[in-house]
């Protein structure tokens, strides 16, 4: 089968490789309906974040199963399903607690940029519909699989309750998802901090009642402003830059939460500064399972449509500008529809 393989900083592929083919009796094979490229294949393509080269690139994944080893219960061939970019056996006390992203068994999903693949875990880590969901659904149960999960996460992590104010750094997939997010959870203000006028409005769209433009201090500074020399509740940091987290930090008030879901890179955080600053930090790679379920329903009862964040969809054989229009800004998340 065709799949996408990066083997090395911006020499991404379309190119054979094997089928994906059960290797533990816990494993399943899907049918993709869909998959993308997520903000964070983007640092490895860059040559930011080292990676074992070639390598099969995808995790964010849903389609239809085609095959399940012998232990797998809970899903079989011919439902829909939707996964987390973790995988998960959903027993463990972690996964118990709802922190399937740390679960003691985790594996993170690989591969997934391909019309096949293999789900390790399967009766842990996928969900399944009661019926064949229409067409249009798919880029949102898609989205389910990360981005609107990490965004979820990431306002949850931020203790976005009803009537509060929250502000969303980062305005990609993740960011915008966040805004969704803090919108359902019933936040009463959202300042989404953003420069780009199409990420802008929809964040809009999706709940944001504020625009800040500015970065940095004088982006902390307006969000002060915004919020009477206080500071917000709840912040989503949704970048992993050491700028974007002094940002999110400074932007809150005291006593407020900080949901960090950007992957980090090059963050480092003073303990002195952190002790005075009064405020919870909680974040890491998203529980995605802890949510699938409410954030499937959502979807499929049409109360909210994730999918609008894929602003170009490219067959997978053009997946190399997928790369390019994300990389380059000219797209906020690729769709590679299969064949």
């Amino acid at each position: 089968m065709l799949a996408t393989v990066l083997h090395g900083p911006g020499d991404i592929r379309c190119e054979e490789v094997a089928d994906p083919k059960i290797l533990k009796p816990t494993d399943a094979i899907i049918k993709l309906s869909a998959s993308c490229v997520c903000g964070s294949d983007l640092w490895p393509y860059r040559g930011l974040q080292e990676a074992r080269d070639p390598g099969h690139m995808g995790h964010e994944y849903c389609g239809v199963v085609v095959e399940v080893g012998s232990d797998v219960k809970t899903v079989k061939p011919g439902q829909f399903v939707v996964g987390s970019f973790c995988l998960s056996d959903n027993t463990c006390p972690h996964c118990r607690n709802g922190f399937q992203s740390s679960c003691e068994h985790r594996e993170f999903m690989t591969g997934a940029q391909a019309p096949y693949a293999r789900v390790a875990m399967a009766d842990g880590t996928l969900v399944a519909t009661d019926t064949m969901p229409s067409d249009d659904l798919i880029p949102s149960l898609l989205a389910a699989s990360d981005v609107l999960g990490t965004g979820w996460y990431a306002a949850d992590a931020a203790r976005v309750q009803p009537g509060c104010t929250a502000v969303v750094v980062g305005d990609g997939a993740v960011g915008l998802m966040g805004v969704l997010s803090a919108k359902q959870m019933g936040a009463g203000r959202i300042i989404a901090m953003s420069r780009h006028k199409a990420r802008q409005e929809l964040a809009l769209e999706y709940g944001a009642t504020d625009i800040v433009a500015a970065r940095g201090d004088e982006g902390v500074a307006k969000i002060r402003e915004l919020t009477g020399g206080v500071g917000a509740d709840s912040v989503l940091e949704c970048v992993g830059t050491q700028e974007s987290m002094m940002q999110a930090l400074n932007a809150a008030r005291p006593g407020g939460s900080i949901g960090f879901v950007g992957v980090p890179h090059g963050v480092e955080l003073d303990g002195q500064m952190l002790f005075f600053q009064q405020k919870s930090l909680m974040g890491g790679p998203a529980p995605v399972r802890r949510y699938l379920p409410h954030l499937i329903d959502l979807i499929l009862t049409r109360k909210i449509n994730p999918g609008k964040v894929f602003d170009l969809e490219v067959p997978l054989t053009d997946v190399a500008e997928g790369y390019r229009a994300m990389d380059e800004r000219r797209a906020i998340k690729t769709l590679l529809r299969m064949q």
